[in-house]
């Protein structure tokens, strides 16, 4: 099984473009905390990671999210590799997530991603369909971490 699920913030805006046959296509980079913060400086350090989405999903992307934002993803990993022009020699090798679902994760102030413990936003019924519960997000235990790695 080939599944990804990621959540982060975007590093920039996305880009948006058309194929020749005028099929929508979207690249963005979402950085990912890592779960465990640095030992000796108590940073915590995130991963870049390339996405691209395909057809309405992209352009839901484009329109919605942009620099900063939250966004909560799932897709599978797909690699490629290619040839440098400039030496025939070197093989540069690719990993990208395609993208097949996105959801909003809330705004910069919500998820708070610079790492600092904050209370979650209590969950709320949508507009659109008010005999779905969510639940409560009260009935989740907080686990704080000494910043060790498990394993």
């Amino acid at each position: 099984m080939n599944k990804v699920v990621l959540v982060g913030r975007l590093t920039a805006d996305p880009e948006l473009r058309q194929t020749q046959s005028g099929v929508a296509s979207c690249q963005f980079t979402v950085a990912v905390d890592r779960r465990f913060a640095d030992k000796n400086t108590g940073e915590r350090q995130a991963d870049f990671i390339r996405c691209q989405a395909w057809r309405n999903t992209a352009e839901f992307v484009s329109k919605y999210f942009s620099k900063g934002k939250m966004i909560a993803l799932e897709g599978s990993l797909r690699t490629g590799s290619y040839t440098d022009k400039n030496h025939s020699d070197v093989t540069h090798y690719t990993t990208d997530v395609f993208v097949d679902n996105v959801e909003f994760c809330g705004d910069k102030n919500d998820c708070g991603g610079s790492g600092n413990a904050q209370q979650p936003a209590p969950a709320q019924q949508p507009k659109d369909n008010p005999n779905m519960s969510y639940g409560s997000l009260s009935d989740f235990e907080e686990i704080l971490s000494d910043g060790d790695v498990p394993f």
